[in-house]
């Protein structure tokens, strides 16, 4: 679990500056926010592995809404859940905070990523060129994953914009703040964002 609003697997992820999927170098990891946090300043980061049935049966019901009807249901035996609570960005001269979180849950042959996310009020460090009083501009959080296989990857909407501070306003199953997929089998939907050609009449 990265300080920087990233999972990852294998090996940590030092950088601060979020970039758009897929990745080079075959780097798996879940970024419910990848940003330039600083937990000097203040809030925590949990996480922990749990096979705990309330919280599998509960993961359970909010998974059941992205299997198409007719498929079984979720059934995961193992969860693993890290939350970023109240994180301020690097650099800042505010009291804004973030708060999100990422939760890996799998019966050994299906697997799922669920992103919640509470109240989101920056969007970079100063590092990445934000304001150190608004947490705002620059280049923004980046939120998805990467599977490494630059074949199975996802940018959430907004990723690298000023939307992804509405993240926890949106979804992609009904509940805002809440984004749910299964990974296992997973194809992408966005790919990285596009430099918009220049029409050639204009140039």
């Amino acid at each position: 679990v990265n300080n920087n609003g990233v999972v990852s697997f294998g090996t940590r992820v030092p950088e601060f500056t979020p970039q758009p999927f897929p990745l080079p170098g075959h780097r798996p990891f879940v970024a419910p926010y990848w940003a330039d946090v600083d937990t000097r300043l203040g809030g925590d980061v949990w996480y922990r592995q749990s096979r705990d049935p309330l919280l599998l049966e509960r993961l359970a019901q909010d998974l059941a809404p992205t299997v198409p009807p007719g498929d079984p249901l979720p059934r995961p035996t193992w969860a693993f859940v890290a939350t970023w609570d109240s994180v301020p960005y690097f650099g800042a001269a505010s009291k804004k905070v973030n708060t999100f979180q990422a939760v890996l849950a799998s019966d050994g042959v299906t697997c799922f990523v669920l992103l919640n996310y509470g109240d989101l009020q920056w969007t970079t460090g100063i590092a990445n060129l934000g304001d150190p009083h608004t947490g705002l501009g620059g280049m923004p959080a980046q939120a998805g994953f990467n599977s490494g296989d630059d074949v199975h990857y996802y940018n959430v909407p907004g990723s690298r914009s000023p939307a992804v501070q509405t993240l926890g306003h949106r979804s992609n199953m009904g509940v805002p703040g809440r984004w749910a997929f299964r990974v296992d089998h997973f194809e992408a939907t966005e790919g990285p964002p596009q430099t918009p050609s220049v029409p050639p009449e204009s140039r």
